[in-house]
């Protein structure tokens, strides 16, 4: 049978745990961090955000418009100035003191409000010299942003602990497949044994057919066990996103006992897992929004300048020339007490974030209590295993040979042999039993750096 060795790396700010590393699951850790379709998915969304807080940022600087019209209007409203009935008079009593027609009478006059043809060209700058909004809206993003980089740290582990489990479901698969070959051999020997005793007079034919029954029973635990590690080599390479059928590299590890306390794993776990980051994140997104509802109460300041040129004809003179320039004070007085709401609403939810912050920490304290003392479990289930497996290999060979010297039955021949290969296979599963349970600890200390897995 073929031992499994475990790999375990002595670090104060990393893990809790002391093995030699695993180089072949590194590598594949970092294949599966670089190529997992999910994790570029989530990488995606980051960038997402990286732009949305660009385009935050982007209403801190001033907008400039090139704004151009040209209008061509008939009729409309008349502006009558009665400039005849104004001077006429007057013009009058001149006449009639210089007993002369030097003053002639003028008509009233009239004037369309629309010109018939007006051009405007200008350029127009709008700078928000305070606005709570964009100063909370570009806070809000920021927030965003770090929760989706927080996201994708948080996948990375979750991605490294399914790697790390489907590699050692896979070297299980692997072991018992190699168990169902070794036990291949001693059924498929014991039935030629069977089968030449049966020619020489010194068995029955009923061994002869018990020893062809345990075969194909072997042949059926063999066919489960070819089916089982295909299975497993296919999701393996699926979350490496590789070719379903790819040779994956067997590394042998050997158990190794925990070197530190519970409590040191509780507080790695509490200072390094992504879900208090986020947790962290989503209060400061909370005051933000808090804080956003407050400033709706402050005045929005801007300033707006607008430099063209207007006429009749497009021509650009200093005598067509214009200079506009504004400040531009906007205040909202009353909002029907909507504000007010939101406000309150906001430090309820703030309320409930920490409520929620303290249930994840003792969530997370309990998870590295229980996958501890797993890993506990499962060291002294290997211990078990391993002493079964001395003892039933040793009974076997006695069995075996008595049997083989007529001075043993058939029956105390296969459930020594049953024994045998039980007490394999027990070792199996309690050694890949126990390299989940540290993969699992890994992932609930948040021992794994993240930044040793290049991408």
């Amino acid at each position: 049978m073929k031992k499994l060795f475990l790999t375990l790396i002595v670090s104060t700010s990393i893990c809790f745990y002391a093995a030699a590393q695993n180089l072949v699951l590194d590598e594949y850790i970092a294949v599966g961090l670089e190529d997992n379709l999910a994790l570029k998915q989530r990488q995606l969304d980051y960038s997402m955000s990286i732009a949305a807080l660009r385009e935050a940022r982007g209403l801190f600087f001033p907008e400039i418009s090139l704004n151009a019209r040209y209008t061509v209007a008939d009729g409309g409203r008349v502006i009558e100035f009665p400039v005849g009935d104004l001077l006429n008079p007057v013009y009058n009593t001149l006449n009639l003191l210089t007993a002369s027609q030097q003053f002639p009478e003028i008509d009233n006059q009239s004037f369309n409000f629309y010109r018939a043809r007006e051009q405007e060209t200008k350029l127009s700058l709008v700078q928000p010299l305070f606005n709570s909004d964009i100063i909370h809206n570009s806070r809000i993003r920021q927030t965003y942003t770090q929760l989706s980089a927080i996201d994708i740290n948080q996948y990375k582990r979750e991605l490294i602990l399914e790697i790390q489990t489907a590699y050692y479901n896979y070297l299980q698969a692997h072991a018992l497949n190699d168990l169902t070959d070794s036990t291949m051999k001693l059924v498929r020997e014991n039935l030629r044994v069977n089968r030449s005793l049966f020619s020489n007079d010194l068995r029955t034919m009923d061994a002869v057919y018990r020893a062809e029954a345990e075969v194909s029973k072997v042949e059926a635990e063999k066919a489960r066990a070819v089916q089982m590690l295909a299975a497993r080599r296919a999701y393996f390479n699926f979350l490496l996103n590789r070719p379903l059928d790819s040779d994956i590299n067997i590394y042998h590890e050997i158990p190794q006992p925990l070197l530190v306390s519970l409590e040191a794993g509780q507080e790695q776990a509490v200072n390094n897992r992504e879900e208090l980051f986020m947790m962290k994140q989503y209060r400061f997104l909370n005051d933000h929004q808090l804080a956003l509802h407050k400033g709706a109460a402050l005045p929005g300041l801007f300033a707006a300048v607008d430099y063209g040129f207007q006429g009749e004809e497009y021509t650009f003179t200093g005598e067509d020339d214009f200079l506009l320039a504004s400040l531009v004070l906007r205040w909202e007085l009353f909002g029907g007490l909507t504000n007010r709401n939101r406000i309150a609403r906001t430090r309820i939810e703030g309320e409930k974030l920490a409520t929620m912050q303290d249930e994840t920490e003792m969530k997370i304290r309990m998870q590295v209590v229980n996958h501890y003392y797993a890993v506990l479990a499962a060291l002294d289930a290997i211990t078990a295993a391993e002493k079964q497996l001395l003892s039933s290999r040793s009974a076997f060979r006695l069995i075996d040979r008595k049997y083989r010297e007529d001075r043993a039955t058939l029956l105390e021949y296969i459930d020594a042999r049953t024994s045998y290969t039980t007490a394999e296979a027990n070792l199996i599963m309690a050694t890949n039993d126990y390299f989940i349970s540290m993969a699992e600890l890994e992932h609930a200390t948040a021992g794994a750096d993240l930044n040793l897995y290049k991408e």
